[in-house]
């Protein structure tokens, strides 16, 4: 593609002169640079891609855009912000490849993962060839790709989604971050649903204000745009139980289908029964009614499976095919995941790294356990701090034998981190074992035949991040290793 025509679709009042080279491709990492790219310079937290325009030129670059004039041998084009340009290009540049999919966006705080493979799922089982953007991979048909981010940057995402049509994708379903919805990541995508699956506290390092988080989220349903097209109609799906959901829906000017268990919604479900191997309940959609039996336990999988049926449901999957996929679906990596080496009581690893979803999983426990409840958990270091002492809270009210110790310190001291811990349950009975590993083994060498051991936080990490040092670490693994020792 030539500059000229590339810079068409930013603002008018970007000049062009000079030369028209051919753009072969756009870098925002000078590492990546080569003969005939255009660079653009982003300004990160650490590092100014300014600092390194220079170094792409001498590789190759064939223009540079910048927040700021710079003097180099190539053109220079000056924006207002890169970042937000940036999306606009990279989505020229693929040739607007979200106008060729049917794109299913998910937020919220707690659901996104578990959401987004039910549908994915859902939509694979119906003949389609479906692609998943998220917290644990990206998957492009048949072929699967580590990811560092849930949802990544404009460039790298516009880029995967042009490789899906390429692959013939039809569908594509994708958990969008308050990050990425924050810094403009998804601009010029075109989302045909957009999901909501919960609000509750997390990320307040970045955010600052519930409210500001909330903002953030109610980008995807006011991105849906304000034009109706009967070939292609756009709808929100929001969980009417969240408080958040009267003002998402006022957010949106699409279609919008309401899902919930206590609120009168559209699509409601009713009589919801728990037993060991599963979970049964009714769904109501006016006056019918559909049973379904999942094999997933917790009030939270009935609200995944709500958003994941209504999703399809506005997508043109019938009920019955949609009930069917759902109920043959045995789980997802890391949530709500039993480890099971024959030992006599129960080991599950999840996610749960919020207050509310730790909650959740702690009372879904509660439904089966007969003895003993054991979590161990721990708190992310470099993220928000306010939630560790509500998360140890939640784990002394709702367990017997609550263990704390190190998630993915990062920078930060891991001792620091478990004195928030603690600051929250002033003279409750708890451990505290820094070493996560030795955590893990030691609620597994006191667990007794009917007890219950919840290892909470990283779920299907397979990575512990201490200082700059990314360690091979994965609870399910060590659980094991420590039933089998024992």
């Amino acid at each position: 593609m030539k500059l000229q025509e590339l810079l068409k679709s930013l603002h008018p009042i970007v000049p062009f002169t000079g030369e028209n080279p051919v753009i072969t491709s756009i870098e925002n990492d000078n590492r990546k640079v080569q003969k005939g790219s255009l660079f653009i310079c982003i300004k990160g937290y650490t590092v100014d891609g300014h600092d390194f325009a220079e170094s792409a030129v001498e590789k190759g670059a064939a223009a540079i855009l910048a927040e700021r004039p710079l003097s180099l041998e190539v053109p220079v084009f000056v924006v207002k912000d890169t970042t937000r340009a940036m999306a606009v290009l990279a989505d020229t540049f693929y040739e607007q490849p979200t106008r060729k999919l049917q794109l299913i966006g998910i937020t919220g705080t707690n659901g996104k993962t578990t959401t987004s493979h039910l549908i994915e799922k859902i939509f694979a089982d119906a003949g389609e060839k479906t692609g998943l953007i998220g917290t644990m991979y990206t998957k492009i048909a048949d072929k699967t790709l580590e990811t560092k981010n849930t949802t990544p940057e404009s460039l790298t995402l516009q880029k995967t989604f042009r490789e899906m049509v390429g692959a013939g994708v039809s569908l594509a379903v994708m958990e969008v971050s308050s990050h990425a919805l924050d810094q403009g990541r998804v601009h010029r995508c075109d989302y045909d649903v957009a999901v909501f699956t919960n609000l509750t506290q997390d990320h307040l390092d970045y955010h600052k204000t519930m409210a500001e988080y909330q903002r953030a989220k109610s980008l995807l349903f006011a991105q849906l745009g304000n034009t109706f097209d009967n070939g292609k109609p756009k709808y929100a799906i929001i969980n009417a139980d969240d408080p958040a959901s009267e003002m998402l829906t006022r957010s949106t000017a699409a279609n919008v289908i309401t899902y919930g268990i206590d609120e009168k919604a559209d699509i409601q479900a009713k009589n919801i029964q728990m037993t060991p191997k599963g979970t049964k309940f009714e769904i109501l959609i006016e006056d019918a009614s559909y049973p379904i039996n999942i094999q997933f336990l917790g009030k939270f999988s009935v609200y995944n499976v709500l958003a994941s049926f209504a999703a399809a449901l506005v997508s043109g999957i019938g009920i019955n095919d949609i009930i069917a996929s759902i109920e043959s679906m045995e789980g997802v990596a890391g949530r709500f995941e039993l480890v099971n080496a024959g030992q006599e009581y129960t080991v599950i690893v999840d996610y749960a790294h919020t207050p509310d979803s730790l909650e959740n999983v702690l009372n879904t426990i509660q439904h089966f356990a007969k003895k003993r409840v054991f979590v161990v958990v721990g708190c992310g270091g470099d993220r928000d701090k306010t939630k560790r002492p509500l998360m140890a809270q939640i784990a002394c009210e709702l367990s017997t034998d609550p263990i704390f110790t190190s998630d993915n310190p990062r920078s930060e001291e891991p001792l620091a981190i478990l004195k928030d811990m603690e600051a929250g349950v002033e003279g409750e009975a708890y451990q505290v074992i820094p070493d996560r590993k030795e955590a893990i083994k030691t609620a597994v060498s006191q667990a007794s035949a009917g007890d219950v051991i919840l290892i909470a936080g990283k779920g299907h990490e397979t990575y512990q991040i201490i200082g700059n040092v990314v360690h091979d670490f994965d609870d399910r693994l060590v659980a094991r290793e420590a039933i089998e020792v024992r």
